[in-house]
């Protein structure tokens, strides 16, 4: 149950992506460029989720074990420090020159789009640097 549910819950959220029109480079483009032809309504989107998930976090905060009986988790850090504020610089960035981030890049994929194939696989090359960094960190 739990896979099926996981399965679902990515399915409604590159369904939302692909209608929100997220996954879509050009429009991702225009909401960023605000000095010249700003499309302002994926801040809507964004407006809009976020209410819809005010609710059930809220809900969620005060749960100690989910709907389908997992320990509830969340982050317990809530500093801001140097490498939440560089990860989050680098994403933006990459967000900025590609127009796509992770999770509609997943979406488009399947597109065959050599944009969203170049993108997915920088992605995995990030993660496998990180995590190679991380592990030396560690040690």
């Amino acid at each position: 149950m739990i896979k099926f549910s996981a399965f679902i819950a990515g399915l409604l959220f590159g369904l939302g992506l692909l209608l929100a029109g997220m996954a879509n480079p050009r429009k991702v483009l225009a909401f960023l460029d605000v000095a010249g032809a700003w499309d302002p309504s994926l801040g809507l989107v964004m407006v809009g989720a976020i209410a819809v998930a005010i609710g059930p976090m809220t809900w969620a905060r005060r749960q100690s074990r989910s709907l389908l009986g997992s320990p509830m988790q969340f982050p317990a850090k809530r500093e801001l420090d140097r490498r939440l504020i560089g990860g989050s610089l680098l994403f933006g960035i990459g967000w900025g020159i590609a127009g796509i981030c992770p999770g509609p890049a997943v979406a488009i994929l399947l597109t065959g789009h050599w944009q969203a194939i170049l993108f997915m696989l920088a992605m995995l090359g990030g993660m496998l640097l990180f995590t190679a960094l991380e592990n030396r960190r560690k040690r």
